[in-house]
């Protein structure tokens, strides 16, 4: 512990150890007993949200509404549209953003939220399907639910049995299973979520194609096979590829010669200058399509050790090139 930060006075470091332990056990007992709650309302709840032609718009006070943003975020990123209104601020303007092709799905622990209960009336009349969440079946917002879904837990984690602990996460946990439900029945896909998360790591994986980081027209070195050793040089240098591709006359590529292949005669002690371009290729080159995925490029790359390849078009024409240092400055790798 740092010397310029002693111990509070009285502060009992295995008792906040013990009630750690003791919420992560209980917070993990109330969520396995959601296993029990499962019912037709689940069913009813996903089939529901599948049906509609707009909006999940998820409301809900204090503790459940915090826990009621992040559903709908995770409802929106894994395909179904959703968005989180504010129950007091509905009251105020905000329930204009509710249509009636929306469904609303509403959190209360209790299910006696004042907030929620002034504007069930206009929801009603709205012919707006409601999705209740709570702990009581007999509560007032359940009464008005077309569905309801249980979150009841046993206890809170509080030691006081009163700040939503428990209660909060089961509401989490059962919000994530209804996305991941829905997801499922959507048939959604790793490509669906990387469109909706672009600036992400998964989303540039899934995303960014050779043909968006690659290196092409005068920027790819290229020379024939016959190009004396000085002019396949002199290409590799102005380019600063650290390669150049040996093509023929239509623009296939018939090799590829590298600075490692450089360093590799010169070590032999070759006597280059005689050498043609043709001489001192690689033949048949590592190659990728330009419409394949920019993280292929870095798999290919990875698994023949080496740091370029060669792209082409669908006809085989070499149309560009890419290397590592590309795939960085993308942030695919």
């Amino acid at each position: 512990m740092n010397a310029a930060h002693p111990p509070l006075q009285g502060f009992d470091a295995q008792r906040a150890l013990d009630l750690a332990k003791e919420t992560f056990d209980i917070e993990a007992a109330a969520v396995r007993g959601l296993t029990d709650h499962l019912d037709q309302g689940f069913v009813q709840a996903v089939q529901a949200m599948l049906a509609i032609a707009g909006r999940v718009v998820v409301m809900g006070m204090g503790k459940s509404g915090h826990i009621g943003r992040k559903i709908a975020a995770t409802l929106s990123s894994t395909g179904t549209p959703a968005l989180f209104v504010h129950p007091a601020e509905a009251s105020h303007g905000d329930l204009g953003m509710v249509t009636a092709a929306d469904l609303v799905l509403m959190i209360s622990n209790s299910g006696q939220s004042q907030e929620m209960e002034a504007i069930l009336p206009v929801l009603k009349r709205l012919g707006v399907p409601l999705v209740a969440m709570s702990a009581n079946g007999k509560s007032t917002l359940a009464a008005h639910a077309d569905i309801w879904i249980n979150t009841a837990v046993s206890k809170e984690a509080c030691p006081l049995n009163l700040a939503p602990t428990a209660s909060t996460t089961a509401q989490l946990a059962m919000g994530d299973a209804l996305a991941v439900a829905l997801l499922d029945a959507r048939g959604f896909r790793a490509e669906d979520f990387a469109r909706s998360h672009p600036g992400g790591a998964l989303g540039r994986k899934l995303l960014t194609h050779v043909a968006d980081v690659m290196r092409r027209d005068d920027a790819v070195p290229r020379v024939a096979p016959d190009a004396s050793f000085s002019d396949l040089m002199r290409e590799m240098g102005a380019k600063g590829l650290g390669a150049t591709a040996v093509v023929d006359a239509a623009g296939f590529p018939l090799g590829i010669f590298t600075d490692g292949d450089l360093r590799r005669l010169i070590e032999l002690g070759i006597d280059l200058r005689s050498k043609t371009a043709g001489d001192v290729m690689h033949p048949a080159p590592s190659t990728i399509a330009a419409q394949a995925l920019a993280v292929e490029a870095a798999d290919l790359m990875e698994a023949r050790r080496i740091t370029s390849v060669l792209v082409v078009d669908e006809a085989g024409h070499l149309c560009g090139a890419v290397n590592s240092n590309d795939l960085m400055r993308a942030k695919v790798i």
